[in-house]
C-alpha cells in the first residue's frame, strides 16, 4: 500500500496512540490532533488525505468539526468514530457527508475499510460507483415494507414513530426489522444503515410520507 495521509482527531491520547500505531503499521502517514480546533487550524492548509474523527471531543464536537470544514469549502473526506449508544450521531453525520463511520471498539480490517472508502472519495467516483451497486443490490432483496422500515431507521426514528408513519404496530416493525437484518446478512443497525447510505438512500425516508397510514403490513 502507497502511503497515504490521514487526519486522526480524539481527544484521547490511548486512542491516538493506539489508532496512529495501527494505522502507521498499515502504511499511513498519520498526523494526530487531541482536539477539533486545533485540527480545524491546519485544516485549510493540509494535504490531500482524510480525516478519523470522534463524534465525541471535548470543546467542539466531530458534528461541528464536520461542518466546519463544509463551510470553510474544505474537501477532506471524514469518516467518523462514535462509541457505543452513538448510531443517532453517526446518522447525522453520515447525512451531513460522512463517508462512513466505525463504532469503538473497532477492528483493523474495519477501519482500514472506511479509509479506502474515504480515499476513493478523493481519486474518483468510479469505485464508489461499484460500490453503491453492490448495495443497492443487496437491497433488492428487501420487501418494498422492509425497504419503509429501512428508510424509517435511516432518518433515525423508533420504532414507534416508524409503525405510526407506516400504520401497523411496533411488533410488526420488529419482525420486518429482524427479516432485513436476516436477509442483509448483518448483525447490528450499524451494519444496515452503511448499505443503506453506500445505496445512497439517504432520502428513503421521505417514501414513508407517501403511504396511507391505514395501510397494513
Amino acid at each position: 500500500m502507497t502511503e497515504r495521509r490521514v487526519y486522526l482527531v480524539d481527544d484521547e491520547a490511548v486512542v491516538r496512540r493506539s489508532v496512529g500505531f495501527m494505522l502507521k503499521t498499515s502504511g499511513y502517514h498519520i498526523d494526530a490532533y487531541e482536539s477539533g480546533e486545533a485540527f480545524l487550524k491546519d485544516a485549510a492548509g493540509l494535504a490531500p488525505g482524510c480525516v478519523l474523527l470522534d463524534v465525541r471531543l471535548d470543546g467542539m464536537d466531530g458534528l461541528a468539526v464536520q461542518e466546519a470544514l463544509k463551510e470553510r469549502g474544505i474537501l477532506l473526506p471524514v469518516v467518523i468514530m462514535t462509541g457505543h449508544g452513538d448510531v443517532g450521531l453517526a446518522v447525522r453525520a453520515m447525512k451531513a457527508g460522512a463517508v462512513d463511520f466505525l463504532e469503538k471498539p473497532f477492528e483493523k480490517t474495519a477501519v482500514i475499510t472506511a479509509l479506502e472508502l474515504a480515499h476513493m472519495r478523493n481519486e474518483g467516483r468510479a469505485a464508489l460507483d461499484q460500490l453503491a451497486a453492490q448495495a443497492n443490490a443487496q437491497l433488492n432483496c428487501l420487501t418494498p415494507r422492509e425497504r419503509e422500515v429501512l428508510g424509517g431507521l435511516v432518518e433515525g426514528k423508533s420504532n414507534k414513530v416508524i409503525a405510526y408513519d407506516l400504520g401497523i404496530s411496533p411488533r410488526t416493525v420488529e419482525i420486518h426489522r429482524a427479516n432485513l437484518m436476516t436477509k442483509l446478512a448483518v448483525n447490528s443497525l450499524s451494519d444496515a444503515l452503511k448499505i443503506a447510505f453506500a445505496a445512497r438512500l439517504s432520502d428513503l425516508g421521505g417514501e414513508l410520507s407517501h403511504h396511507s397510514k391505514s395501510e397494513t403490513a
